[in-house]
């Protein structure tokens, strides 16, 4: 099933529209005070808030929830996994001290809850091809949204190019989950979308140029041996040589870090 992926830009969070066959899903959304703003984003890609079916939240931080229950007023459905439910109201306190913005609590018996093994009958019941991952590490209630073409949105689940910083941490973990997917699209709740290569591809690319660079093959020679684009080889070899112990993933992480 293909699905459509569109990007509201209207605050510090972003958002996403993920559109199925059969409905419609909101990916996270931002913090109290900015529901204008999102009925203009969300016009500016063609769509009013009744072609919304359900609202996902990827935590209960209050940029990643705080205009959900004033979306959720006009027809769409908050759904949440069942482990996030002792999280839903965690934000309420800090909108509480901050009196310049309009806040609506969740209405905890308008919430539509489902396990993380019903999340992929839920999503085919949208036209959707996916399922719902339990990634903590940013915090204990944070989801991933993976759709089985390749998209993959992870909330605030520390970026992949900062992979190397959290090793042995639940971060790595969720990572490590996520990354046996293969994704080609990761969005992020802040960061900007990372188109990712074919990883396999590039891993075994990586691991001959450092093979070669052992060797003591000049650039040169690399490049005949490999078809590689010459900026990229020695990218690769500038990392391999500046960073001692650094393997193939962490080479990869840095070129990303380059080129964002």
């Amino acid at each position: 099933m293909k699905t459509i992926i569109s990007e509201l830009k209207y605050s510090n969070t972003n958002t996403y529209l993920i559109e199925g066959s059969e409905g419609t899903i909101l990916f996270d959304t931002g913090w109290a005070g900015t529901f204008v703003q999102f009925c203009s984003a969300l016009g500016s890609v063609g769509k009013k808030l009744q072609d919304i079916d359900h609202i996902l939240v990827s935590h209960f931080h209050p940029d990643h929830m705080g205009i959900a229950q004033e979306i959720a007023d006009q027809g769409p459905v908050i759904t949440i996994v069942d482990l996030q439910r002792p999280f839903v109201h965690s934000s309420d306190q800090i909108f509480a001290k901050d009196t310049r913005v309009h806040y609506e609590p969740i209405k905890d018996d308008s919430l539509n809850v489902i396990t993380i093994e019903q999340s992929r009958d839920f999503l085919r019941s949208l036209g959707i091809d996916g399922e719902i991952i339990h990634t903590p590490g940013h915090s204990e209630d944070s989801i991933s949204l993976w759709l089985d073409e390749g998209s993959l949105f992870v909330g605030d689940l520390n970026p992949l190019y900062e992979l190397e910083l959290h090793k042995g941490t639940e971060i790595e973990k969720s990572w490590n989950k996520l990354l046996e997917k293969k994704p080609k699209a990761i969005y992020y709740g802040h960061a900007k979308t990372y188109q990712t290569p074919q990883h396999s591809e590039w891993y075994g690319l990586v691991s001959r140029i450092m093979k070669y660079i052992d060797k003591g093959y000049s650039i040169e020679k690399i490049q005949r041996k490999t078809a590689a684009d010459i900026d990229f080889i020695e990218d690769v070899n500038r990392m391999y040589l500046t960073h001692q112990n650094v393997g193939v993933q962490g080479i990869l992480d840095r070129i990303e870090i380059k080129n964002k």
